[in-house]
């Protein structure tokens, strides 16, 4: 985990460490900038994490992700969001899925840039989010360089797609485990985040994993199960109505979101990231696995001939909403996110498994979502877990519409209808929403361009819960 920042002219090093102070929570400990011909260029980092920059006579970088220290080789598909200058040149990348953050703006048409939306507001006077899968270069703009796109289906036995979607799994969380002894894992109880804590118990002689909802929520009791039956040491937090309103505020702030359905799944990962800090420097994460996999109840809605061309969608969707989520409630408290079932063994893998295996029916049965996912883990988990039905992740953790019937009490009708309709001309779906646009206003002001800001969406005018 580390925040960056900076822009495209010399003389503000004052400036940049101005950024830097508002995301000096990605990195607690660390700062370093960077002056170079063309540019200035900031980073905060853990301490004692590996140093997130290089600073030579010829050229400097700074990045958030994995970065193979070769300026040749930054089109990834790997979590990266990069700012580089070589011979008074600026060079910015951000990862194909955008699962590093990076926004931008301009000044006198000088760009200057930042991991969160907040370094950056009061200083440009539009923020825009930096496209996944591009680069800049100064003096030649924007250049694409990956997009998910439908792809043909392998026509693969079952055996052999389990099989095979298992070793991709396998290989993610090894790659993000290397050396270390001991990780977290986030678990609520569901398939994704199971099977990537059973899988990690397996590579590691101490497993941290987190859970956290109100009294008496589901994923509470299917988290103890999980953990009972893998061997992890298991941190739970339980926490109260009056918990939500005190730290909601916070939530948004970090978040940078008014979006409905993003808030009420941050809640919960904002809690139980404050308790991931007191333990491990980052924890696995299931994001990503409804989308590959068809999770959601609507995908059952489809015709077959056009789902796979929703996931991938689904997918290119994830970067400003359920990846911004595990992003910033993890960088609250400078802890970092392996998001597996995003890295590219798995991703390349998934949109070639035919649809049917994801959504299986047999004649005259319901259809089961995630049900190749499910084959491929059947050996780790216990059976209540592994056929779990999918559960929004704010419901299984208690939130619920607790917000929303909260959110009813303070907004009225005519509050709505006068305050819904937003400057830059959109408008807010819910009173929920314009109770949180309020919190958003009140930390950020009242922007004209809210483009940055994503909205959950399962199809067009349909949200889904995440």
């Amino acid at each position: 985990m580390a925040g960056i920042a900076g822009i495209c002219r010399t003389g503000e090093y004052e400036l940049v460490e101005k950024m830097l102070a508002k995301i000096g929570h990605r990195g607690p400990g660390g700062q370093k900038v960077i002056v170079k011909n063309g540019g200035v260029l900031g980073v905060v980092y853990r301490e004692g994490s590996r140093l997130p920059f290089i600073n030579r006579s010829r050229w400097g970088a700074v990045w958030d992700g994995r970065f193979s220290r070769n300026l040749e080789r930054v089109e990834t598909d790997t979590p990266l969001a990069l700012a580089a200058i070589k011979d008074g040149k600026v060079l910015l990348v951000r990862d194909g899925l955008g699962i590093s953050p990076l926004y931008y703006g301009e000044i006198d048409g000088t760009l200057v840039f930042a991991s969160e939306v907040k370094a950056l507001v009061g200083i440009v006077p539009k923020v825009l989010e930096f496209p996944p899968g591009h680069k800049y270069v100064s003096g030649e703009g924007f250049q694409r360089f990956f997009g998910l796109k439908p792809v043909e289906t392998w026509p693969l036995p079952e055996e052999e797609a389990a099989h095979r979607l298992r070793k991709a799994l396998e290989q993610a969380v090894d790659d993000y485990i290397k050396d270390q002894n001991e990780v977290g894992s986030l678990l609520s109880g569901g398939l994704d985040s199971s099977t990537l804590a059973a899988l990690a118990r397996r590579r590691v002689k101490r497993l941290h994993t987190f859970a956290c909802g109100l009294e008496g929520a589901s994923d509470l009791e299917y988290a103890r199960v999980v953990a009972k039956h893998i061997g992890s040491i298991h941190h739970e937090a339980v926490y109260s109505s009056a918990d939500i309103w005190r730290v909601l505020p916070d939530v948004i702030y970090h978040l940078e979101s008014f979006d409905a359905l993003l808030i009420r799944s941050a809640v919960t990962h904002y809690l139980v990231s404050k308790m991931v800090a007191d333990y491990v420097p980052a924890a696995f994460s299931g994001e990503g696995g409804d989308e590959l996999f068809a999770g959601y109840d609507y995908y059952k809605e489809l015709p077959p001939e056009a789902l796979n061309g929703e996931l991938i969608e689904s997918v290119k969707r994830l970067h400003n909403t359920a990846l911004q989520r595990v992003d910033r409630t993890a960088a609250a408290y400078g802890t970092d996110t392996y998001v597996c079932f995003l890295a590219p063994p798995v991703v390349k893998l998934a949109v070639r498994i035919p649809v049917e295996y994801k959504l299986y029916q047999e004649a005259g049965d319901e259809p089961v979502e995630k049900w190749i996912l499910r084959k491929a883990v059947e050996d780790l988990l216990p059976d209540d877990v592994l056929w779990r039905p999918k559960v929004k992740f704010w419901e299984g953790a208690g939130v619920g519409d607790r917000i929303a019937a909260y959110a009813e009490t303070r907004i009225s009708d005519a509050d709505f209808r006068r305050e819904r309709r937003l400057p830059d001309g959109s408008n807010l779906n819910t009173k929920e929403e314009l109770f949180y646009y309020r919190i958003f206003r009140e930390h950020f002001g009242t922007l004209s361009d809210l483009s940055f800001v994503g909205r959950t969406k399962a199809a067009p005018g349909k949200p889904v819960a995440i």
